[in-house]
C-alpha cells in the first residue's frame, strides 16, 4: 500500500557539477521501507493499525521543514516500476532481505541512475538487501557496494565517528568532523574500496569495542552520469529525531538529485590509512602514537598501502566468532600484519 504525503517546498539553487543532471523544481522522492528479513523499529508498522510507520513520518516531516523535497512512502518494492521512475527523481532505500523487485525493473532503476534522471540514497538496513540478478548492470549488493556481516557495535554501543575527506566538502556538513555516538553499526563483505568515496567511519582510537579493520560508516557513489549514497546510521529511533541526522538526509537527496555540489571520487588511499590506523588501535597503542605512525605509513609506497588495507579486511573472515573458536589463523595472520605495519610506521 503507498502512501502519499504532499508537501510544499521551496527549493534552493544549488551549483551543480557538470556530472549531474539538474532536477527543476520540487525534488520527488519514493521512500521504500519494506523488510523482508528483520523488520528494525524506524520500519516498524504501529500495531493493530495499517498507519506510517516512525520513518515515513519522519521523512514527510524532513521534506517539509526543509522545504527540499515531496515523499511518496510505500512498503511493497513491486509498487516501483519503469513507469513510476517518471515521476519520481530520487529513490531511498530502508529495506531488508531479498525484495521482490523484477529483473527488468531493476535494470530500469539502473538505467534511470546511469543516465542521470534520478539517484539512490540508501539508510541503514540497505545494505542488508539484495536478490539474485543476473541481468544488465550490476547486482544489488555491488550496486550499493556492500552486504551485511555482522554487527559487533549494537543499538546503544558507544562509537567515535570520524569524518574522511576535505572538511569543506559539501556532503559532509551535517554532522561535526569527529563526535561520539551511540548507534548500531555494520561491517562488510563484498565491500570494494577503490568504488566509493567514504565520508565517515568508526575511529578505533578511543573506542572500547575494536576491530582491526577498516569500518565505514557513510559513503557515496558516482554511477554513469547518477549518484548513489549510503549511511549505515539510522537503526536507533532517536537517531531519526537528531537534527544532524535529519540534515544529512536532506543532503543526501539533494546531492544524489544533483541539487547540491561535490563530487564522488574515490578515497581507497585514505581508506587505507584509516584501515591501518584501526590494526594500531587494536594492538593497544596510544591515539599520540598511532597519530605519529599514521602519518608516516600515509607516505608509504601505494601499492604496499592498499595491499595492506586489504590484508586488514582479510582479518574480518579470521575472526573467532564463539569463545571456542580457533583463534590460530585470526592470530598468525593478524601478528604478521601488525609486525610489517609496525615495521613500515617507524620513526
Amino acid at each position: 500500500m503507498t502512501r502519499l504525503f504532499v508537501l510544499v517546498a521551496t527549493l534552493l539553487a544549488f551549483a551543480l557539477p557538470a556530472s549531474a543532471a539538474p532536477k527543476v523544481g520540487k525534488i520527488r522522492v519514493l521512500y521504500l521501507d519494506q523488510s523482508v528479513g528483520f523488520v528494525h523499529a524506524p520500519v516498524m508498522p504501529p500495531k493493530a493499525s495499517d498507519g506510517p510507520t516512525l520513518s515515513e513520518v519522519a521523512m514527510a516531516e524532513i521534506g517539509a521543514r526543509s522545504g527540499a523535497f515531496s515523499v511518496r512512502s510505500t512498503r511493497d518494492a513491486g509498487a516501483i516500476t519503469p513507469e513510476t521512475l517518471k515521476d519520481i527523481d530520487v529513490l531511498v532505500f530502508y529495506t531488508t532481505g531479498a525484495l521482490p523487485i523484477a529483473p527488468a525493473t531493476w535494470a530500469a532503476i539502473q538505467d534511470w541512475i546511469r543516465s542521470g534522471r534520478g539517484g539512490f540514497v540508501g539508510l541503514h538496513s540497505a545494505t542488508d538487501t539484495g536478490w539474485p540478478y543476473d541481468g544488465p548492470g550490476e547486482p544489488y549488493t555491488a550496486f550499493i557496494n556492500g552486504k551485511f556481516a555482522g554487527h559487533p557495535w549494537t543499538e546503544g554501543t558507544p562509537i567515535t565517528v570520524q569524518a574522511l575527506g576535505d572538511a569543506r566538502e559539501p556532503m559532509n556538513q551535517a554532522w561535526p568532523r569527529r563526535f561520539a555516538y551511540a548507534e548500531e553499526i555494520y561491517q562488510y563483505a563484498d565491500y570494494e574500496p577503490a568504488r566509493v568515496r567514504v565520508l565517515q567511519a568508526l575511529d578505533f582510537s578511543d573506542m572500547a569495542l575494536k576491530r582491526p579493520w577498516f569500518v565505514p560508516i557513510t559513503w557515496t557513489r558516482q554511477i554513469g552520469q547518477g549518484r548513489l549514497f549510503y549511511t549505515n546510521l539510522g537503526h536507533t529511533p532517536a537517531t531519526w529525531s537528531d537534527a544532524r541526522y535529519r540534515r544529512q538526509i536532506v543532503d543526501a537527496v539533494r546531492w544524489t538529485a544533483g541539487q547540491l555540489p561535490g563530487g564522488a571520487k574515490p578515497n581507497p588511499d585514505e581508506q587505507a590509512v584509516w584501515a591501518l590506523r584501526a590494526l594500531l588501535a587494536y594492538s593497544g597503542r596510544p591515539s599520540a602514537e598511532i597519530d605519529q605512525r599514521a602519518a608516516r605509513l600515509a607516505k608509504a609506497d601505494p601499492a604496499w598501502l592498499l595491499a595492506a588495507a586489504a590484508r586488514t579486511a582479510a582479518l574480518r573472515p579470521l575472526w573467532p566468532m564463539k569463545p571456542d573458536s580457533d583463534r590460530a589463523p585470526f592470530d598468525a595472520a593478524y601478528s604478521a600484519l601488525l609486525a610489517e605495519v609496525l615495521a613500515k610506521s617507524e620513526g
